[in-house]
């Protein structure tokens, strides 16, 4: 790898997890409930536009070395399948059974979707 992609995946992966904590922070502000919301918006929003990023690739609108920038760096540093995941371990420790399974399984099923989505527009 070209030391200057290194160096741009790094500060696009910088960028990308203070502009989770951007949008965590105006989800949260914006809506008041006891799931995790704003983790939710920011994995399915970015499972959507890695999608996207992807299928303009797979159609050569976008440069190889720009899909490891934009969706490795950016689109890594802002989503946080980790979160969620301990999000919903969170709900299921609580005994908030049914939350924990829908938002569990509710992110995975919406978060895929919203990829395909993306590369089915990327690519058309």
């Amino acid at each position: 790898m070209a030391p200057w992609l290194f160096v741009a995946v790094a500060l696009a992966g910088g960028l990308g997890a203070a502009l989770r904590l951007v949008v965590d922070g105006v989800v949260r502000a914006a809506v008041s409930t006891r799931l995790p919301l704003a983790t939710a918006v920011i994995n399915v929003g970015g499972s959507f536009v890695l999608g996207l990023l992807t299928g303009l690739a797979a159609s050569s609108a976008l440069a190889p070395g720009w899909l490891l920038v934009l969706g490795g760096g950016l689109m890594g540093g802002y989503t946080t399948f980790s979160t969620a995941s301990v999000e919903t371990v969170r709900l299921l420790a609580e005994r908030r059974w049914g939350p924990g399974v829908v938002y569990g399984l509710g992110v995975l099923v919406l978060a895929v979707a919203a990829c395909v989505l993306g590369v089915l527009l990327g690519s058309a």
